[in-house]
């Protein structure tokens, strides 16, 4: 796919560069810039020699891997190498890895000197769909997800398809989850999806799906960059149920439980009279897209004290959801936490 150029029209403008040859666009972008480069342990792993290659003048810094590390300890390992590395409000940090890099690394961008300039090189087909657009950053703390952190726009994104080659086939589903989520807001990437469903593990293809979810994604930030709003709520569509599961069952991937969410509100919506039983059908076979089977969740129920930390909630005792409606449409429905209990039993 020809490289992309799409552009965040925010207080803080971002540009993002999708399509093959963005590393390349990176490296020249950053050449000759004082920059430290945070990714993790795993990427690192792959990676090494070619971003050694592409920025021979950075220093690079890895955290360990995985969510689990997506805390205000690793957090805090960022800090102290920007620190030693004398970084100054004019230096890059640079994330390079999944999301969980990115939030931290654009964390601590936020906070170091009261913000410092922000690169995100996404890694993982989630993060460039997703996670590395849009300036959410954040960590987990005391069992509750995304609960520290800031808005903060990067300067730049470079999306390139070079890293998806090495992705696991369940980190290619993780990304399906958020490109789903997006078929079901924006209704043209819903048709190109159901009338592909052969090409998911394509790479071109997806690239192809990343773009479009990316522009749809900047034309939801421009409009309500920091939530104040409530449009940018919609890209929380599957997220109050994904999370909660996240959080109270682990071992899957954020997109995995994005899946699952979006199944279960698919049947609340319906029962709640959202949505007809007929598009709520064609919403759970855009689902099984990624994800045919939906497991089984013995103690799903508990996930509701989860549901109730929610940063959509108002108030201490219902439960916020972003439903299905119709083709390309949404609706925000709060139940309380009573109600939504016996539907995570579904589960």
């Amino acid at each position: 796919m020809k490289m992309q150029t799409i552009r965040l029209h925010t207080k803080s403008p971002s540009t993002v560069l999708c399509g093959a040859g963005a590393l390349d666009a990176a490296a020249e972008y950053l050449k000759g810039k004082d920059a430290l480069i945070v990714t993790d342990t795993n990427v690192d792993r792959l990676y090494a020699p070619l971003i050694a290659e592409k920025f021979p003048a950075a220093q690079v810094f890895a955290v360990p891997a995985g969510e689990r590390n997506k805390n205000k300890k690793t957090l805090f390992l960022i800090l102290d190498e920007m620190l030693r590395s004398h970084l100054h409000r004019s230096s890059f940090v640079v994330a390079l890895g999944g999301g969980v890099v990115g939030d931290m690394a654009g964390l601590a961008a936020a906070l170091y000197m009261r913000g410092t300039r922000l690169v995100q090189i996404p890694t993982t087909l989630l993060a460039q769909v997703d996670s590395s657009v849009g300036g959410k950053t954040a960590i987990d703390y005391n069992g509750v997800k995304n609960v520290i952190g800031a808005f903060y726009q990067p300067e730049r994104v470079f999306c390139d398809p070079l890293f998806l080659k090495t992705l696991p086939r369940r980190e290619i589903k993780c990304g399906l989850g958020e490109i789903i989520k997006t078929g079901l807001l924006d209704a043209a990437i819903g048709d190109k999806i159901a009338q592909n469903r052969g090409r998911m593990h394509d790479l071109g293809f997806l690239q192809e799906l990343a773009a479009d979810c990316i522009r749809f994604k900047a034309h939801v930030v421009e409009q309500d960059e920091t939530e104040s709003s409530g449009l940018r709520k919609c890209l929380n569509m599957g997220h109050t149920t994904g999370h909660a599961l996240e959080l109270l069952c682990g071992r899957r991937s954020h997109g995995e439980y994005v899946l699952i969410g979006m199944w279960l509100e698919s049947y609340i919506a319906e029962e709640e009279e959202i949505c007809s039983r007929e598009y709520a059908e064609q919403v759970r076979s855009l689902i099984s897209v990624a994800e045919p089977k939906i497991p089984s969740f013995p103690n799903a129920r508990e996930g509701v004290k989860y549901a109730l930390l929610d940063k959509k909630n108002e108030g201490k005792s219902n439960v916020s959801l972003i439903l299905p409606k119709a083709r390309g449409e949404y609706a925000e429905l709060i139940l309380p936490a009573e109600k939504y209990e016996k539907y995570l039993e579904r589960l």
